[in-house]
């Protein structure tokens, strides 16, 4: 069973972004692409990550 879980191996920030597309086995720069354009698009993408760097448990 998968579970979702910060990456310690490919850590930009918190390990976040690593640690979804680590999830659902895709490129980790394009969910940190997407988590961009959130950012930029209303600036819930940046209040997502901090709650994501919160709430997400370490590898």
């Amino acid at each position: 069973m998968k579970k979702l879980h910060k990456c310690q191996t490919d850590k930009k920030l918190c390990g976040v972004c690593s640690g979804i597309a680590e999830y659902f086995n895709i490129d980790p720069t394009l969910v940190r692409l997407l988590w961009i354009l959130f950012s930029l698009a209303g600036g819930a993408g940046l209040l997502c990550y901090i709650i994501a760097a919160i709430i997400m448990p370490e590898a």
